[in-house]
């Protein structure tokens, strides 16, 4: 999605997530669009501060299927199949940046 159809989306009241279920982008009352990671409520801009860029790359933004289907634990990837798994719970989740590798104990 380009940034202009992720607010377009948001500003008409259908649910926008990145790169899977647990992120939502939403508009607060300043205006402003930011991603929120649901299970602990951090929060980024949706853009660079300009509002140019978008924080994410513009295939990982979808727009949920259904109410239902976003409220389904563990229905967390995106329409084309390749979504990015998140542990029940969030665990394993990083809300700020990549995992470039993940221990397992």
């Amino acid at each position: 999605m380009t940034l202009e159809d992720i607010k377009a989306a948001v500003d008409v009241g259908q649910t926008v997530h990145w790169v899977n279920t647990g992120y939502v982008v939403h508009k607060d009352r300043l205006g402003q669009y930011l991603i929120s990671f649901l299970p602990n409520g951090s929060c980024i801009g949706l853009t660079d501060r300009e509002g140019h860029r978008l924080n994410g790359k513009e295939a990982e933004f979808f727009v949920a299927r259904s109410k239902d289907a976003a409220e389904i634990p563990g229905n967390q990837s995106r329409p084309d199949g390749q979504g990015r798994g998140v542990a029940p719970g969030g665990a394993g989740a990083f809300p700020l940046g990549r995992v470039t590798s993940v221990k397992v104990v």
